[in-house]
């Protein structure tokens, strides 16, 4: 694990190709609801019972707590399924949002949107460095439908602004994220990554749970923190 965590320090990612066995990716599929073919995915999956006990659950934590400790929970969840009816494209980009229950003006928090219902902000890089995301693979991501690439070392930026993107794929080779199912991603939500639509559309069903270890200022409150105090 500890070759995981400097590779992942270095780079902003780490895939982990054989981290779900056939009976856990059996029971992760028995916790999701269906997608509609022509959607894409659903947000707001820790909002069901069986999806935040899973997020919140030891064997997703083994991937979390070396990284961020024991203290960490899961703040989003959500499925993306791209398929011959549902597919996209998604530019080079920084995951740079966090859902909480409602708004409050507090410095350096913004811009507000909303998505399905839910407010999201902007917060400063300092909150985005404490967060990791966790991709579980339900269905083999291979260079036909679309996988997730990523310019490897861009998170050690910070927030970046559009004009500066180019120039970190100039200077950096893109990497293709090539996961088998069952596999798993994990990243920092500050390296840069995209998507190219896929050219063999097939499902490619990725369960992506974000995670975080600190509270938020000014009363600000993450819109999912259901958890208890871990011991170190």
């Amino acid at each position: 694990m500890s070759a995981n965590l400097s590779y992942l320090d270095r780079n902003g990612f780490v895939i982990l190709p054989e981290f779900l066995s056939d009976e856990e990716l059996g029971q992760v599929e028995q916790r999701l609801p269906s997608v509609a073919r022509d959607t894409g995915g659903l947000r707001n999956l820790l909002d069901i019972a069986a999806v935040a006990a899973l997020a919140e659950g030891e064997r997703i934590g083994s991937l979390v707590y070396p990284l961020l400790g024991r203290a960490a929970f899961p703040i989003r969840a959500i499925l993306f399924d791209k398929t011959e009816a549902s597919n996209w494209k998604v530019s080079w980009h920084q995951d740079l949002t966090i859902a909480v229950r409602e708004r409050r003006d507090v410095p350096g928090y913004g811009p507000w949107s909303s998505k399905q219902g839910v407010v999201h902000v902007q917060p400063p890089a300092a909150i985005l460095e404490q967060m990791l995301a966790v991709r579980l693979h339900l269905d083999h991501s291979g260079t036909g439908n679309g996988p997730l690439r990523v310019i490897p070392g861009s998170h050690s930026a910070g927030k970046l602004r559009d004009a500066e993107i180019p120039a970190w794929q100039q200077k950096t080779s893109e990497e293709l994220c090539l996961v088998p199912r069952g596999g798993a991603l994990v990243m920092r939500p500050l390296l840069l990554h995209a998507s190219s639509p896929a050219s063999e559309p097939h499902h490619r069903r990725v369960l992506h749970i974000e995670y975080a270890n600190c509270e938020l200022p000014a009363g600000l409150e993450w819109r999912w923190a259901r958890r208890g105090v871990r011991a170190a």
